[in-house]
């Protein structure tokens, strides 16, 4: 199997092979079309293999144009670090589609990420007590989320994330 096999859009080919990609990664492969059938994933595979691209890529094939301020994917990760690399991946992605992708975590000032989330993303990716803490002040509206992924989950209970994991759920439309 090829990119070209996935029925991708050419501003997500282009970006591909911009990037030197040739052919999807057995998860990405194996992911694309359930993610796309809107079913849930469990992924499990090693580091390095594309799992992140293997998420992103049917979510960003299915992302239309919104001029809508709230969020419509939801990335959550344990790490600022993963935050980081999350967002920056996606851009990458995204390179020569329209929009807007934001990354929040806690140890950056509060009022710098409501700031932010005010001016409106299209995807956000987000530790959990940072994405919790905006919920709960109301400036994050998550009534708009049609995808969620929840990336390294293991790691975000081992962290003690569970709460915030849990009231983040009660949050999200049905």
């Amino acid at each position: 199997m090829t990119f070209q096999d996935l029925d991708l859009s050419n501003p997500l080919r282009n970006a591909i092979d911009d990037l030197g990609f040739q052919q999807p990664t057995p998860i990405q492969e194996q992911a694309f079309s359930i993610i796309r059938s809107g079913s849930d994933v469990v992924g499990i595979a090693q580091t390095g293999t594309g799992k992140t691209f293997a998420y992103v890529l049917p979510i960003l094939r299915d992302l239309k144009f919104s001029k809508q301020q709230n969020p419509r994917v939801l990335i959550v990760v344990p790490t600022r670090e993963l935050v980081v690399q999350v967002v920056e991946e996606v851009e990458k992605l995204a390179k020569y589609i329209t929009l807007r992708v934001l990354g929040v975590y806690g140890g950056v000032n509060l009022n710098r990420h409501k700031q932010a989330v005010a001016q409106g993303c299209d995807i956000i990716v987000a530790t959990p007590g940072r994405l919790y803490d905006l919920a709960v002040s109301r400036v994050l509206k998550l009534k708009s989320i049609q995808k969620l992924v929840i990336d390294e989950v293991d790691v975000m209970l081992d962290l003690g994330f569970r709460f915030q994991i849990l009231n983040i759920f009660d949050l999200l439309p049905q």
